[in-house]
């Protein structure tokens, strides 16, 4: 096995460009993550990445490597997968990332349930609503809500979420009530903005009598969590962007009203993304088909409750 632990680690480190990185996936110690490398260089007889201290990089060796170094990972999960069908115990680690609102709200609470019903698998479920990757992050699922962009990976929609803009009723009475996404690019309106690192949204996709159109909002407010978001709205900071499964309870309350009802943000999909091949995991089809025959419930549960 440690042969095997010496190619899983070189991918990681080919795949994140770093040893800390790859030893934090890993969840080894640096020096680990080194020795690995060290060892697999010297059974096959070539340096597999130059090193400096601030760069890393695959050697032509260690670019000729990496397919095969997957191909034999892949092998050996195609193997186990085949085995797991055969028992009624799948076991192994589910690696999983959901965005914040999703994964506090819908995910995690469904994880204990899942994990007494298997008690051979374990669930590293990372949330963040920055776009991930799939293959650099070694992730064998991620959920998300919006349309993701085209790629090899498979697709599992899991719901429709309706959208709207919202705002405090003390932010209304300040700045008045926009009824169009043009009102809001007049600069009288502060938009709370999610952003983050590699964003490539910037703008609002509203639904307007001739069709979706993008609203190119400004504001003075940004962060990379939606959560902030809602609470800065609910403090009366600003018009925010939100699934409506997110803010009905504050709807209800009458701490968020709608705003700009005549354009109102166009639905989005809550789905899942996925390679083939580790679909073929039973323990990742287990793990999505129970979110999914929960989650798409529960969304619909919370957007019935909001009242306009």
């Amino acid at each position: 096995m440690s042969y095997l632990d010496n190619i899983r680690t070189f991918v990681r480190v080919y795949e994140l460009g770093s040893m800390s990185a790859a030893g934090r996936d890993l969840r080894i110690s640096p020096a680990v993550t080194s020795a690995r490398i060290s060892q697999l260089e010297e059974y096959l007889g070539v340096r597999l990445f130059q090193r400096t201290t601030r760069n890393l990089s695959a050697t032509e060796q260690g670019r000729a490597f990496y397919p095969g170094a997957i191909a034999v990972l892949e092998t050996l999960n195609d193997a186990e997968a085949q085995v797991m069908q055969l028992t009624d115990a799948p076991r192994g680690t589910l690696f999983v990332a959901a965005p914040l609102g999703i994964g506090r709200r819908f995910i995690a609470p469904l994880v204990p349930k899942f994990l007494k019903t298997y008690p051979e698998i374990s669930i590293r479920l990372r949330l963040s609503d920055r776009t991930v990757d799939l293959t650099t992050e070694g992730l064998d699922l991620a959920f998300f809500l919006g349309q993701p962009a085209d790629s090899a990976l498979k697709m599992r929609k899991i719901a429709d979420c309706q959208r709207l803009l919202c705002a405090a009723p003390s932010y209304v009475e300040r700045c008045g009530m926009p009824k169009r996404g043009d009102d809001l690019i007049n600069g009288s309106h502060n938009c709370l903005n999610l952003r983050y690192p590699g964003a490539s949204e910037f703008q609002w996709q509203l639904q307007t009598e001739d069709g979706p159109s993008r609203f190119a909002v400004q504001g003075r407010h940004e962060c990379d969590d939606g959560e902030v978001l809602t609470d800065w709205a609910l403090a009366g900071e600003g018009v925010a962007l939100k699934p409506l499964f997110e803010v009905a309870e504050h709807l209800r309350d009458g701490r968020l009203v709608q705003v700009a009802a005549e354009t109102p943000p166009v639905t989005v999909q809550l789905g899942c993304l996925y390679a083939h091949r580790r679909y073929q995991d039973p323990k990742t089809r287990l793990f999505l088909d129970y979110i999914a025959d929960h989650i798409g419930q529960a969304v619909r549960e919370a957007e019935e409750k909001a009242m306009f």
